[in-house]
Order: C-alpha cells, then sequence, then structure tokens
C-alpha cells in the first residue's frame, strides 16, 4: 500500500460523485417540463403516485430531487400531502436504478463479442467520445445538456473504475479484512456507517455505488453489509427533510418528516426481516459468502421493493404521524399565501416548475389588477366606500406580490442556465413590474372617484358617456394583454399596439371635449382636474399592456428585444399593414359610438 493507492481511491471518488452530479443535474434539466406534467397528473390512487416516483427518479437519477419537488408541488397546491406518499415511497424504490446501472462492474472482462461494449471500461470512453461530440459538434437547442449527461455518465464509471482499482492495491494490507470483519459483527456500527456517509454525500445512490467499489476487494460479506445498505436509507433521508424544511410551509416540512418515518419503519423492517430469516436458516448460504456489485444491488432494489409493498397499504398513517409532529402554521400572508409560498428554493434544480410557480403568482396579479381597474371605474357611476377598502387592500396585495415574485426571480437567475428559462424569466422580470403598474393606476382612478365623492362634485353625462365607450376600450386591451401573457398567444399580442393607438387618440379627443365644457361652464375646475387624472391613468394602462404584449413577443422572437423602440417605431409610422388595418378597424368602430354620444366638436 502506498499514499498514490489512497490518492487513486479517493480521486475516484472524486470523479464518480462529480459524474453522478453531472449526470443528474442533466437529466433534470432535460426533462423538467415532462416532470412537472406527470407530477401535476397524478392521482389519489397511491398505486399510480408510487409508480410515478418511481418512474421520475429512475430518471432523474435523485430520489432526494423528486421528494424535494414534490414538497415544492404540495406548497403550491398543485399536489396534497396525501397524494404525495405514493410519490416519497416510489423515489425511494426508484433510486435503487442507479445501483443496478453500476452492477455493470460484474461483467466478466474476458467477455467476447457484443457484451464487451457493456463493460465500465469500454462505456465509459464511448460516453465521454459521445458527450464532448454532441457538445463541439452540434448546434441544436439540448445538444449542450445530452453532451452533459453522456460526458457525466462517462465520468461516473471511470470514477468506479479508478475506485476498483485502488481497492484491489488495498485489499492486500489486511486494513479492508479488519474494517469488513468489524461491520459484521456489530450490525449497529454498520447502520451508522451507512447512514453518516448518506448524509455527508447526500446521496444515497452515490453511497451505495462506493460501497459496490469496496466490494471488489472480495473481503466484503452479506452479513456486513446488509446494515450498511439499510443505514443508507437513513441518512439519505435526513438530508432530504433538511432540504425541504428550508424556507417552507408546514405542508412542506410534512413531506420531509413522511420521509423520514418511512425510512425508520423501512429500516426496522428489513433489519428485522434479515434477523428472522437468518434465524430460520433462510440465509445461511449467503451469510458469510463474498458479495459483489451484482449482489448489493439486489438487495437494496429488494430491501426497497419489499418494504414497499409492505407499508404502501397502511401509508396513511404516516400522514397522521407527519401531521402530528409538525403543526399548522399561521401565514402573514393573507388570501394569497398558498400561490406565494409555492415560491420555493426547492424548485430552483427544476426551473420549469420554479417558472410555474411565478406565472401562477403572475396570473394572480394580473387578475386582482383588472379587478381593480373595473372596481375603480364602477366607483365612477356609484360611490361605494366599501369597494373603495376592496380597491385599497387589493392594491397592498399587489404590492406583496410583486415583492416576493420580483425576490425569487432575481434567487432564480442565478441557477439558470438554458436560453428558453432565460427568455421566460426575462419576460416575468418586465410583467411583475408592470403588473404592479396596472394596480397603481387603478389605486389613481379610485383615489379621484373618492376625491369627487369628498367634495360633492360628479362629472357630466357626456364625460360618463365618454369614459364607459374609453372603458369598453381598455377592455379589449386588457384581454388581449391577459390571452398574451397567460397563453403566450402572439395573435392577441399583435392586437395590443393598434388599440393602445387608439386609446392615445381618444384621451387626447376626451381631453379636447372637457376643454369644450369647462368653456361652456358644463364642468367644474375640481371636476374637470379629476377627469384628466383619469384620463391620464387610463392611457398609462393601455401603455403598460402594450409592454405586456412586447414582452410576449420578444420572448418568441427573442432578436427584437434589442431594436424593440426601432420595432415600435415602425408599426407607428405606418408601414404594417397588419397593424394599419387593426388600427383603422378599432379606431372606427370606437370613434363612432364616441360620434353618436358626442358629436365633432365645432371650432
Amino acid at each position: 500500500m502506498s499514499i498514490f493507492d489512497i490518492l487513486t481511491l479517493f480521486g475516484g471518488l472524486a470523479m464518480f460523485l462529480y459524474g453522478m452530479r453531472l449526470m443528474g443535474d442533466g437529466l433534470k434539466e432535460s426533462s423538467s417540463g415532462a416532470l412537472k406534467r406527470l407530477m401535476e397528473q397524478v392521482t389519489n390512487n397511491p398505486v399510480k403516485a408510487f409508480l410515478l416516483g418511481l418512474t421520475v427518479t429512475a430518471v432523474i437519477q435523485s430520489s432526494t430531487a423528486t421528494i424535494v419537488i414534490t414538497s415544492g408541488l404540495v406548497a403550491a397546491g398543485i399536489l396534497t400531502l396525501h397524494q404525495s406518499l405514493g410519490i416519497v415511497i416510489g423515489a425511494n424504490v426508484g433510486t435503487t436504478v442507479t445501483g443496478q446501472i453500476i452492477r455493470l462492474l460484474d461483467l466478466n472482462t474476458s467477455a467476447a463479442g457484443w457484451l464487451r461494449i457493456f463493460q465500465p471500461s469500454s462505456l465509459a470512453p464511448i460516453a465521454l467520445i459521445i458527450g464532448i461530440v454532441m457538445i463541439m459538434g452540434f448546434k441544436f437547442k439540448n445538444a449542450r445538456t445530452i453532451g452533459n449527461i453522456a460526458i457525466g455518465f462517462g465520468i461516473l464509471f471511470s470514477g468506479l473504475l479508478n475506485m476498483t482499482s485502488a481497492v484491489d492495491a488495498l485489499s492486500s494490507t489486511g486494513i479492508f479484512e479488519r474494517l469488513f470483519s468489524s461491520l459484521g459483527s456489530n450490525p449497529l456500527i454498520g447502520y451508522a456507517t451507512g447512514a453518516t456517509v448518506a448524509f455527508i454525500l447526500q446521496s444515497s445512490s452515490a453511497t451505495i455505488g462506493i460501497l459496490q467499489a469496496l466490494s471488489s476487494s472480495g473481503m466484503l460479506t452479506f452479513n456486513a453489509v446488509y446494515a450498511v445498505i439499510v443505514g443508507v436509507y437513513l441518512g439519505d433521508c435526513v438530508t432530504t427533510a433538511i432540504v425541504c424544511s428550508i424556507g417552507a410551509r408546514a405542508e412542506q416540512k410534512r413531506v420531509g418528516i413522511l420521509n423520514i418515518l418511512y425510512n425508520l419503519s423501512k429500516s426496522v423492517l428489513t433489519i428485522a426481516g434479515v434477523l428472522i430469516l437468518k434465524n430460520l436458516g433462510v440465509l445461511d448460504g449467503i451469510w458469510f459468502e463474498p458479495v459483489n456489485p451484482g449482489r448489493i444491488a439486489n438487495a437494496n432494489t429488494i430491501f426497497n421493493l419489499a418494504c414497499a409493498l409492505i407499508l404502501l397499504p397502511v401509508v396513511g398513517m404516516f400522514e397522521k404521524a407527519a401531521k402530528k409532529i409538525v403543526k399548522d402554521d399561521p401565514s402573514p400572508l393573507g388570501r394569497y399565501a398558498e400561490k406565494l409560498e409555492a415560491l420555493s428554493p426547492a424548485f430552483f434544480s427544476t426551473p420549469a416548475l420554479a417558472l410555474r410557480s411565478c406565472y401562477d403568482v403572475l396570473t394572480e396579479m394580473l387578475i386582482v389588477a383588472r379587478e381593480n381597474i373595473n372596481r375603480a371605474f364602477d366607483l365612477l357611476h356609484n360611490y361605494d366606500a366599501s369597494m373603495v377598502q376592496m380597491v385599497s387592500e387589493d392594491e397592498d396585495n399587489l404590492d406583496l406580490m410583486a415583492d416576493h415574485v420580483s425576490r425569487y426571480l432575481a434567487e432564480l437567475a442565478s441557477v439558470v442556465t438554458t436560453d428558453l428559462p432565460a427568455q421566460i424569466l426575462n419576460q416575468y422580470y418586465k410583467d411583475v413590474n408592470e403588473f404592479e403598474r396596472l394596480g397603481d393606476y387603478a389605486q389613481n382612478i379610485a383615489d379621484a372617484a373618492e376625491e369627487f365623492h369628498q367634495k360633492n362634485v360628479t362629472l357630466s353625462d357626456e364625460a360618463l358617456a365618454e369614459l364607459d365607450i374609453l372603458r369598453d376600450l381598455l377592455n379589449e386591451v386588457l384581454d388581449n394583454a391577459e390571452l398574451a401573457f397567460r397563453r403566450r398567444n402572439l395573435h392577441a399580442a399583435y392586437k395590443i399596439e393598434p388599440l393602445e393607438q387608439v386609446v392615445d387618440d381618444m384621451t387626447e379627443t376626451l381631453h379636447s371635449h372637457h376643454l369644450v365644457r369647462l368653456s361652456k361652464g358644463k364642468c367644474t375646475a375640481v371636476a374637470g382636474a379629476g377627469f384628466m387624472e383619469i384620463l391620464h391613468s387610463i392611457e398609462r394602462i393601455s401603455d403598460t399592456c402594450s409592454n405586456v404584449g412586447l414582452a410576449t413577443i420578444a420572448r418568441v422572437y427573442p432578436e427584437i428585444e434589442a431594436r424593440i423602440h426601432e420595432y415600435t417605431y415602425e408599426l407607428h409610422s405606418g408601414k404594417n399593414a397588419d397593424f394599419n388595418r387593426r388600427f383603422n378597424d378599432a379606431h372606427a368602430r370606437y370613434f363612432n359610438r364616441l360620434n353618436e354620444v358626442m358629436p365633432p366638436v365645432e371650432d
């Protein structure tokens, strides 16, 4: 034994862990959209939820990621705690797939023909070659992600080969013999060892993989390894529970606690089952037999699958226990607490889910802002102090939601690495400010209505009739802005700019009509000042909707972002036939209505 053997062992361990992380990150990134859709479709059927958790974990190679994402979906209200039970159990079984892949170390090195392709010594360079070719030779959308997955796979197997090589050199020293014999004589030490290593590495798959590499020494027997495998379950789930609890609400914490309770039960069940079978003589043939990577993988899979089948029918008891351990906590976030608490850091590893949480809050902001705009217009006809209070309260709620989304987007920006999430992030950065401004302008109109009431001032019938027409026009603008944002509807986005131009023309016309009424004594100065403030707010609402539409267009066509001012100038300069057609149609419709209630003013 030399220091170089130890360096080779730990160097191989470093490569193995990095390869697993690189491969897992790539798989999560490439499957995030499908992952979100799958997990949203889970039903109350525990078996279906179990199969979903197993499948997702097998794909992304991380039970921790699956359970953390599940906790975030529970916080978002997409899943209930009850629905998460089956997913958690399935994730614990799905994580054994990694061990089954690593068992390829068992393939006989003397194998001939096509079987040699599946030896790690062949798979590692093949995967590395594929990865670098994908990254350097292709430019399509997911080429880099696929390349990273392949390179991660190659590095993982290269690390395993280094570890097994070092273990072979170290096995002759007697260190492993003494270590593993002590584990075999004291299962408690083995259990603690497995739990500690899994907690430090934050991965049960990595810990099992290391155990599989060490088994190449030929000195690791079943009686020494089973307790270590069982201990891994506890160490991994404690890490998961900690991640689930960071900045989390009660329901999220319960998912982490539920996972710990399940794994503790699984540990007791597995150890009890092994000892009973040992006493019955069933395991005498393998008790002192050396294990290899395949046997470790099989034991891990059998332990997990057997416990899942036994515990799945009584999974409800874990839910009840989790609710007793973690009490409900009051939220200071009011009626929008559920959506705001869904802005969880747990989703950062899967940006598609994080952006979905942002989308849900932004949609709520747009709905609330539109409600406030309509309330404010209603106040101009019928003043209601309770409605004024509602406008004020929801304006505060809009500010609260905007603050939370803005902070969340800033934190999310540091982990977004691919183009599409970055484009969506850029759009949401813009929209959160625009939706907050819509609430400000609604508040301005409500303030004008309140001032009219306090000063016992009313707008003339002509002014109110004109504002009703302008309100209809503004609602058409808002309809298209909402459709553009919520459905990424380009057709609706293109409609906004010509309608916004009609709003500008109409507010200018209404301003002229107001001056005529003022000169004829049909309107007071106080009423006129409020009327002008209302027109200004309406114009700003229309401008804000224009920005929402442009942000939607820029998300689909990112090249427009750098020349957005040039793009809008070309539209307004009459060079775009579609813009001109939409503008002329809307202008005719609304100005004809305006002329019916207020004939053109003569000089």
